[in-house]
Formats: C-alpha cells, sequence, structure tokens
C-alpha cells in the first residue's frame, strides 16, 4: 500500500539534491575564482553531522524491510536543511567581497519615506527591559526551527511539506546572497554609540557582522573557517526570511501555530534591534520569503505533476520508494 505523500515528498527529497549540489559546484567555482579558501579542520565537524543525519535516513529508505517515513524525512531532511547554510554562508562572504558601493543612505532613506524611525523604535525598545530582552532570545533563536520543523512536520505526516521547505529555504539563502552582494549595507548602529560604556543594549550579533565586514570589502580576508563564520548580510534580512519561512511551514501543524506566531512575529520584531537592521531590511527578507515559496511551490508542482496522473501509469510511482508496504 503507497503513501501517496510520502512518495510525493521522496521525489522532492531526491531534487533538493539538485539544488544543493548547484550550490556545492558554485562555492567550488567561487572560491577558485576569488582565491577564498576554507579550513578543512572547521569542516569536519558539521559536514560530519549532515553525514551522520542523511545516511541514517536513507540508511532506513533502502533497508529490505520495515521502512519507516517519519524516520527517512526527519533525519535525511535536517542533514539536507543544515547542509544549505554549510554551503551558502561562505558565499555571503565571497559576495560581500565584491565591494560593491554601500547603500545605507538609499536603505536610510527609504525607511523615512515610509515614515518609520528607527532611533525611536530603538529607544522604545531599550527603554522597557522586558521587551528588550524577550526581543534578545527571539533573535537567537533562529537556529533551532532548522531542527523542529522536520520533527514536527513529520509526526504529523506532513512529509511533502518539509521538502518544500527545505526548497523555499535554499532559494531564499540564494536570492538573500545575491542582493547583499548588488546592495551592500553595514547597517543603522552608530559604532562609536554602540561601543559606549553607557550604550543601553550592546548587539552582539552587529559587533560579529563588523568584524569581518570590513576586511573582506578591503580583500584581506580570504581565509574562512565555517566554524566562526557569522552574518555578513544587511539587506535583505535573512533573519526576516528565516521568520516568514519558519511561520509558514509550522502552519499546518495546528498545535504548533500559536507557537509559531510567538516565536516568528518576536524574531521579526527584534530583527532591527538584534541585527541593526533597517526597517526595508525586514520588509526584504520577508518578501523574498515569499517569493521563495511561491516558487518552491510551483516547481513540486511541476515536479510532481507525472506522479499525481491516475493509476494508469504505473512507473509514475516507483515500488521501491519509501512509504511502500512490504
Amino acid at each position: 500500500m503507497l503513501q501517496p505523500d510520502a512518495q510525493a515528498a521522496w521525489r522532492l527529497l531526491s531534487f533538493n539534491w539538485i539544488l544543493l549540489g548547484l550550490m556545492a559546484l558554485a562555492l567550488g567555482l567561487a572560491m577558485a575564482l576569488t582565491g577564498f579558501s576554507i579550513a578543512p579542520s572547521s569542516a569536519l565537524l558539521p559536514f560530519a553531522i549532515v553525514a551522520t543525519y542523511t545516511g541514517v535516513g536513507y540508511y532506513n529508505a533502502f533497508r529490505p524491510h520495515k521502512r519507516d517515513p517519519l524516520v527517512i524525512f526527519i533525519l535525511a531532511s535536517t542533514g539536507q536543511v543544515l547542509l544549505i547554510p554549510l554551503l551558502m554562508t561562505p558565499m555571503t562572504y565571497i559576495a560581500t567581497s565584491a565591494g560593491l558601493p554601500l547603500q545605507d543612505a538609499n536603505l536610510a532613506a527609504i525607511d523615512r519615506a515610509l515614515g518609520l524611525d528607527w532611533q525611536a523604535y530603538f529607544d522604545f525598545v531599550c527603554s522597557h527591559h522586558t521587551l528588550l530582552s524577550g526581543l534578545v532570545l527571539a533573535y537567537a533563536m533562529i537556529g533551532w526551527p532548522v531542527f523542529g520543523i522536520p520533527v514536527a512536520l513529520g509526526f504529523a505526516r506532513q512529509y511533502r511539506r518539509i521538502q518544500e521547505f527545505t526548497l523555499a529555504f535554499g532559494l531564499a539563502l540564494i536570492i538573500t546572497t545575491a542582493l547583499a552582494m548588488l546592495l551592500p549595507a553595514i547597517g543603522t548602529y552608530d559604532i562609536a554609540t554602540l561601543t559606549r560604556s553607557d550604550a543601553p543594549f550592546t548587539s552582539s550579533a552587529f559587533l560579529q557582522h563588523l568584524h569581518d565586514f570590513p576586511s573582506l570589502r578591503a580583500g584581506t580576508l580570504h581565509h574562512l573557517d565555517l566554524m566562526k563564520l557569522t552574518g555578513v548580510i544587511s539587506f535583505p534580512s535573512f533573519h526576516a526570511a528565516a521568520a516568514t519561512l519558519y511561520l509558514w511551514a509550522f502552519w499546518p501543524v495546528r498545535w504548533m501555530r500559536p507557537i509559531a506566531v510567538l516565536a516568528n512575529v518576536s524574531m521579526l520584531l527584534a530583527t532591527p534591534i538584534g541585527g541593526g537592521h533597517y526597517f526595508i531590511d525586514v520588509f526584504a527578507g520577508m518578501a523574498v520569503a515569499v517569493a521563495a515559496v511561491v516558487a518552491a511551490r510551483a516547481t513540486t508542482t511541476w515536479l510532481l505533476r507525472p506522479a499525481e496522473r491516475p493509476a494508469t501509469h504505473p512507473t509514475s510511482v516507483p515500488d521501491a520508494a519509501p512509504g511502500s508496504a512490504r
């Protein structure tokens, strides 16, 4: 007996390896052309973790008996989602090294045109200690849903949704990286004010951003340590894109909706303060996420159309795919 959602998800899981392969190829070519390199020792642990997740997932998929779609898609999908930033974060560094003109003045002007005052928002948040603490925590939560989404959707038997999220997550990071290269920016904080002893709030994320950003633009940083890479993107905000994607991914799981809304709306509200982002960075990140979801859904609809034909086409669903009873 075949489980159609598991069959569709298996096709998507396989397709997403193509995207990951293209990411790896692009990273290799970019490193070869720009002289960037990655410390091999820094890649051992993260790639070992990815290999463990995907290896166990695929072992479960191809063993002769008792294949469990829950195990397959939770583990293999988590491996894919973890691999995406491993490949794309170095690409954000290479993109930043292009050194195109900074767009801070234009981004600040757009905020003003929208009637949004970053300094007033900063002062308001910092004057409410509980709010500030909550937003700082929310901003730091960006990594956890990468593990939670496959688990929550897996137990809800939303296998196809896991793979659509994986595809959208990868597309969003690709789009974000390309736009960040074309429209680089430092961010909203005045570093002299931020580092004062009496500063109301110090954004560690922004300070990490400043640690590498100038060196990349000056062409003095080419050797990367994967374990030490931080965010160097201002516009569009990937925090905002991720929060939007997480909310969309969790939505089919009804009991998760209140938690997802609270956590991800809080992350959106935290982004201007936590990362020193202009408001337009946040709006652009949300737009990137929506575009990525639309593209992912369109891609999966196209990809799965042969599998959704009537049962008179027996070759449309491979017998050995996960979800088939043996």
